[in-house]
């Protein structure tokens, strides 16, 4: 799986932050989560904290993917 690009955040005047992805607003963050979301990304791979603070970082189908009878021959 590639690694997520695109994402940008910024702080906003009332301590609140908004994530984007590809210029279009993806979430906003307020109060204690915009806190903990802002040590995160401080200390870690700030393209990965934010897909997975948007949830774009895995939809949940990819076990379904892997049990269909198409994808049943390959590892």
């Amino acid at each position: 799986m590639p690694k997520p690009h695109g994402f940008s955040y910024e702080r906003t005047g009332d301590n609140s932050v908004v994530i984007t992805h590809q210029g279009r607003s993806a979430t906003t963050l307020r109060g204690g989560r915009a806190g903990k979301f802002l040590a995160e990304v401080e200390s870690g791979d700030a393209q990965l904290v934010m897909a997975r603070w948007t949830g774009a970082y895995k939809f949940g189908n990819e076990r379904m993917a892997k049990n269909h009878p198409r994808n049943q021959g390959r590892a």
